[in-house]
Parts: structure tokens; C-alpha cells; sequence
């Protein structure tokens, strides 16, 4: 098992993941369309020309999606529960076809669970990364993680 349990995770804590990923015109298609989302500066290579950004932009909730994706193996792979939640969610620089994605994660806060005593919660603080070392997708993610069974 990959992931760390709860007690395991000391605030500070920082992974540079291994794993790193080129984004595809396939992927942004896929993920466009497996998610309902029109939206021509994904999909429809003229318009995309024609915008302020020259060419097709990579859906942002695919980046988001990869970058936790990119997280997981290093984090909660066999010790969560349940995400909780995401918060401040930023993308402050564009994806496009081609841009080669590394992420990075960061423990930001640990509390003990108040309902479960057998859990607790890790906020992480994940950054997305790209060949450029431009970050270009950053959140936060409040994962419930088991305890290292007794």
C-alpha cells in the first residue's frame, strides 16, 4: 500500500510526486465530452485560434482531476475514507495540449476526527506544475484517512 495513514502525516510534510503526465489532445477530448462540456476553447480548434490564448485549452477540470490523480499513490491510496472536500481552488496559468503535468503535496493541517475515532483528517495543499515549473493548478483537499489499524 502506497498511501499513509493519518498518524503517519506530520503538518509540513512535503511530496514531490514521481509520476508525471503530457496532456493529450485525446485527453482534453475525452474529458470534454465524457463531462458535457461544449465549450469551443476545448474543443473546436478555430475558435480556440481565435481567442486571446492561440490554441485549445485544456479543460480545467481535467487539470484539477490530474493533479490529484498525480497525488493519490503518495497520499491515500488504501488509507482513505473519504475526501471531504476542496477548497481555494486556483488555476493561475493556462494548460494546453503537450504541457507535460508534475505534481507536489503538502501537509497544511491534521485533526483528529470528533465522529471517528478510528480517522482522522489531513488537509493537503497540492500544487500542479508544468514543464515550466509554472504552477498552474493549486488547492486545497481535507481527506478523512484511517488510523494504522492496532
Amino acid at each position: 500500500m502506497a498511501g499513509r495513514y493519518f498518524d503517519e502525516w506530520q503538518v509540513g510534510d512535503r511530496i514531490d510526486h514521481e509520476i508525471r503526465r503530457t496532456v493529450t489532445e485525446t485527453d482534453n477530448l475525452l474529458f470534454s465530452t465524457m463531462t458535457h462540456n461544449p465549450q469551443p476553447l476545448h474543443l473546436d480548434a478555430e475558435a480556440a485560434r481565435a481567442s486571446e490564448f492561440g490554441q485549445i485549452l485544456v479543460n480545467g477540470t481535467f487539470t484539477f482531476a490530474l493533479m490529484v490523480g498525480l497525488s493519490v499513490g503518495d497520499t491515500s491510496l488504501g488509507t482513505l475514507v473519504a475526501n471531504l472536500g476542496y477548497d481555494q481552488l486556483v488555476m493561475p496559468k493556462p494548460v494546453f495540449i503537450g504541457d507535460t503535468m508534475r505534481a507536489t503535496s503538502e501537509v497544511a493541517e491534521l485533526r483528529e476526527s470528533r465522529s471517528r475515532p478510528t480517522a482522522g483528517v489531513v488537509t493537503f495543499r497540492h500544487e500542479l506544475l508544468n514543464q515550466r515549473d509554472e504552477v498552474v493548478c493549486r488547492c486545497l483537499r481535507s481527506a478523512l484517512l484511517h488510523r494504522r489499524p492496532a
